[in-house]
């Protein structure tokens, strides 16, 4: 019997919107009931969408009220969510990034080994051999937060966020792993380098992942990532 509805919530958004909460923890089957929905979410209001923007266990649907109304989509919503049954975690595309880690990528690789009482051996085939979901992408363009890290691995934020981080700089903060898609100020722990550009405005897709996506980062050696275009960049 299918109960999936019986703990989801739907609420107004805005004049043209509603948001669906899946639940209230991250959750890998969450997260992939999420990414159904929006499959089926695309076919049932085909032509009525502005647009759906997913997150961790949440989902936002901006309609277009020349072509619909409130009670049409929310009506649609539920029928929707009764159809989510038997959702399998492992569902997304397996992408995945090539990875430089080193302390010369990875300022804070050392510092994170040793407060985890590892070697960066250890750090760095503990992060690789985890495989993550695309959870959310926010904060900017091509930033996806990945979870979940080894718990063994996790670290908090810097006291003191950096003004400057490269573009491809691979990051951990607290159980969350990320690739910053652009030179930005941030306060994660920089632990190695991918030469995939996150974010491309002329590239098709524009994105190498999507919400619901699992993701592998592959060790690579400093020629490879050169030979890939990596950039070392500038830490400030």
């Amino acid at each position: 019997m299918n109960t999936t509805a019986n703990h989801f919530r739907i609420e107004v958004a805005g004049e043209n919107a509603l948001i669906i909460y899946f639940g209230e923890k991250t959750d890998p089957r969450v997260s992939a009931q999420v990414q159904q929905a929006v499959t089926i979410l695309e076919t049932e209001l085909s032509g009525k969408l502005i647009d759906m923007v997913p997150s961790y266990a949440s989902l936002l649907v901006i309609y277009n009220q020349l072509a619909t109304d409130h009670l049409a989509v929310r009506s649609c919503i539920r029928k929707v969510l009764g159809q989510l049954e038997d959702c399998d975690s492992s569902e997304g595309n397996l992408v995945i990034l090539p990875a430089y880690y080193s302390t010369e990528s990875g300022p804070d690789l050392e510092a994170l080994a040793q407060r985890a009482d590892l070697s960066i051996e250890e750090v760095i085939k503990i992060h690789s051999e985890m495989e993550y979901r695309v959870y959310a992408i926010g904060f900017a363009p091509g930033f996806a937060y990945l979870g979940e890290v080894d718990e063994r691995i996790a670290a908090p934020r810097l006291s003191t966020p950096r003004t400057k981080v490269p573009r491809g700089a691979i990051a951990i903060a607290d159980r969350q792993t990320a690739v910053y898609p652009a030179v930005s100020p941030g306060g994660w722990n920089l632990i190695g380098l991918c030469p995939t550009r996150m974010f491309d405005p002329k590239a098709t897709p524009t994105m190498p992942v999507q919400v619901g996506d699992r993701i592998r980062f592959n060790p690579i050696s400093q020629a490879e990532f050169f030979a890939q275009g990596g950039e070392l960049g500038e830490i400030r």
